[in-house]
């Protein structure tokens, strides 16, 4: 049959394609092809992963683990595979279905990565593991849309985000000022509650709810201008939202026929409590886009007039983002220096004496921004990216290295691993174990002039990384830095396991022993 003709049929008859794959899916030969090879997991058995009962694919007894599920793509014995590129990239395939692709290889994350868009050929953005996302979101965020959707999305909703909108004098300044009023609040908290419980040593907390609080207080009051009370905030807003990220990743899995929340019958008490929660949720949207009108907050940089209905899905992934990907980055970072005295000492020499935390005294802060650094690489909020091959293509690494990818595959950029396998972050590449928590590992490279070279992915990477970057770091950064400077902490347990859903966080919610910092007095962030 001439290959035209064949073009003509996989390009305009539905199922086409998966009729043709279907005899190789049987053999078990390869869909893949180039100097990356790719090997084969199966998804019913064989042992890879399969000590601890992991299959690698989500199922509604697993998908509360999905690192776990990611593991299971790779074999425990990693000498395997290593020559022909199976050691770090594997693929499952069913039959009738398209192939899942998983690489933990940087340099093939990377190459993906960068040819992800909206240009012919390039990579897009799998909607498929977002499912819930979308339904609770809506379709046309910046986290699900592809194409021209998400080309308009990013145009008229990530201004306000770019850096050089936030590090504007006044903008900051009005930032930060926020920023100072809510930590005094929390520190005030905190000394009553150490009067109310006569521990003049200390006091022991959970310090992952308030985390959530406050970065959910800076994005609605103090970026959108919103003036919601804080015990709102505290006790209503972030439980709802709790809820209603906890459905999301149910719903994901779960929900194959795509039914939404409003239309689910009440029949039992999660729902209606789910229904509920996603009430609040849609009311807090409320009032951070009520303040548009006015001008509040960082609203006069959406330069758009694009109606409230267009912005608010995005907002609302805005929203979400803060109880997720910057309270993961933030609470990661305490949870670290609370296991590491020695780097917490060293970041508490560095911060001490800043007064302001302009955008000069946080680049100054080196050695607070290598504790960043080290966090994302380690502990990644986002542990995978999702994407898509839009058409049969080759896709090529910085070393000449290619594969060839068939058309409707999921790819999924493993970078949770691959930011903590000895090949890429080790000892020979880095200096220290790539397990390890060493902050010191980013001056090294940088000393020899190989920081470019190494990705953590911590945003994402190309076209597609994430727009709220530049106040993520802003928010940590001002969050971590001024935490250290007020409290001694020191971790309850010793392990510090991920639990990961949306995004990874510790899996005791960064239980510590606190007290105050007998050398820095209130009123020094009043």
């Amino acid at each position: 049959m001439p290959g035209g003709f064949l073009n003509f049929l996989r390009d305009h008859l539905p199922g086409f394609r998966r009729i043709e794959r279907l005899p190789r899916q049987l053999l078990g030969r390869s869909p893949f092809a180039g100097d990356i090879q790719p090997r084969r997991v199966r998804a019913f058995w064989g042992r890879w992963g399969r000590g601890k009962g992991s299959l690698p694919f989500p199922h509604p007894w697993n998908y509360r683990e999905p690192i776990g599920i990611m593991e299971a793509f790779f074999c425990p014995d990693d000498a395997e595979g290593e020559a022909g590129g199976g050691k770090h990239n594997a693929y499952l395939e069913v039959p009738g279905f398209a192939p899942i692709l998983m690489t933990r290889d940087p340099r093939l994350i990377r190459a993906i990565a960068t040819e992800t868009g909206d240009k012919p050929g390039q990579f897009d953005r799998d909607p498929m593991p977002s499912t819930g996302i979308a339904r609770a979101t809506g379709t046309d965020t910046l986290l699900y849309s592809n194409g021209a959707q998400w080309k308009h999305q990013k145009k008229i909703s990530t201004p306000p985000f770019a850096r050089t909108t936030l590090f504007q004098v006044e903008q900051f300044h009005e930032f930060e000022s926020g920023f100072r009023k809510t930590v005094r609040q929390r520190l005030e908290a905190l000394q009553e509650r150490q009067a109310e419980s006569a521990q003049a040593g200390g006091v022991r907390i959970r310090l992952e709810p308030e985390i959530k609080a406050v970065l959910l207080e800076l994005l609605s009051n103090i970026f959108f201008g919103a003036d919601i009370p804080y015990a709102q905030i505290r006790e209503r807003y972030v439980p709802a939202m709790e809820v209603v990220i906890d459905h999301i990743v149910r719903d994901t899995v779960m929900n194959k026929i795509g039914i939404p929340l409003r239309r689910m019958p009440s029949f039992n008490r999660r729902i209606a409590r789910t229904k509920a929660c996603a009430a609040d949720f849609e009311h807090l949207t409320d009032l951070v886009i009520a303040t548009r009108k006015e001008g509040k907050g960082l609203w006069d940089q959406f330069k758009s007039d694009a109606p409230d209905a267009a912005l608010r899905s995005n907002i609302k992934a805005f929203l979400a983002g803060a109880l997720e990907a910057t309270t993961s980055y933030a609470s990661w970072a305490i949870a670290h220096l609370a296991r590491n005295t020695a780097a917490q000492e060293k970041v508490f020499q560095e911060v001490k004496d800043i007064e302001d935390y302009t955008p000069q005294a946080l680049d100054g802060a080196k050695y607070l921004g290598q504790v960043l650094d080290e966090t994302l690489r380690l502990t990644p909020a986002l542990y995978f990216f999702p994407r898509k091959a839009t058409v049969d293509t080759w896709v090529e690494t910085a070393d000449g290295k290619k594969l060839w990818i068939p058309k409707g595959t999921h790819i999924l950029l493993d970078v949770w691993h691959a930011n903590r396998h000895e090949d890429h972050w080790g000892v020979a590449v880095t200096g220290y174990p790539a397990m390890d928590f060493v902050p010191e590992r980013w001056e090294k490279l940088r000393t020899q002039d190989r920081a470019k070279e190494f990705l953590h992915f911590g945003f994402g990477h190309g076209p597609r990384f994430c727009p709220g970057k530049s106040l993520g770091q802003l928010e940590v950064a001002l969050v971590v830095g001024t935490f250290v400077k007020l409290f001694e902490f020191s971790a309850v347990n010793q392990e510090n396991p991920a639990r990961a859903g949306v995004s990874t966080k510790p899996a005791d919610g960064v239980l510590v022993d606190m007290k105050l910092r007998t050398r820095i007095p209130a009123e020094s962030v009043a």
